[in-house]
């Protein structure tokens, strides 16, 4: 009677075991179609490439297109001023500063450094560099555009050129905005 079940107990191993076998073999059309590997000769296209050109106009799906008047459209108020400071302190500051001297705590932990604001080159830079560098990056910085919004990146730009002016006005800058009784009212 032991032979008996245990010439069921293998036979009942048998379909198991065969069934996976035979599926294993069948439809491999689908897994050995015929394809193109990137960058490799194609004769059926004019040009012998399989890749294709892109078609004109595509553009990256995470690129950001819009308009980017040359001068900040926002008018230098003190509002204004205040919001740049503020978004200014969250995104930018850590690495280039409080003072856009490029001496923030990001590049102290051996980060490359950004470059000082106040160098003459970016002092003479137009506004709109400024905002083109908080949209898409530039060197090492990565895009901020889908984190700071068009208005927030002018603030930012009107924040950065006063502190440009901070570190470079000059007494006759003090005299000729009218400044110099709020001077003395904050000794």
């Amino acid at each position: 009677m032991r032979s008996v079940k245990r010439g069921f107990r293998r036979l009942s191993i048998l379909p198991g075991m065969l069934v996976p076998l035979l599926l294993t073999g069948c439809e491999q059309d689908m897994a050995d179609q015929p394809k193109y590997e990137p960058l490799e000769a194609a004769a059926i296209f004019p040009n012998d490439q399989s890749a294709r050109p892109l078609v004109e106009g595509t553009v990256a799906r995470d690129t950001v297109i819009e308009p980017r008047p040359a001068r900040p459209p926002l008018p230098m108020t003190e509002a204004v001023l205040k919001r740049g400071r503020e978004r200014y302190d969250i995104y930018c500051a850590p690495c280039h500063g409080r003072a856009g001297d490029g001496e923030g705590m990001i590049p102290e932990r051996g980060f490359p450094r950004p470059p000082s604001y106040h160098t003459d080159r970016l002092r003479n830079a137009p506004d709109s560099h400024y905002y083109d560098v908080i949209t898409n990056g530039f060197g090492v910085m990565f895009s901020y555009a889908n984190r700071v919004a068009p208005e927030d990146r002018w603030a930012i730009v009107a924040y950065i050129r006063a502190l440009q002016l901070s570190q470079h006005a000059t007494s006759d800058d003090v005299r000729e905005a009218g400044l110099e009784d709020k001077l003395r009212e904050a000794k």
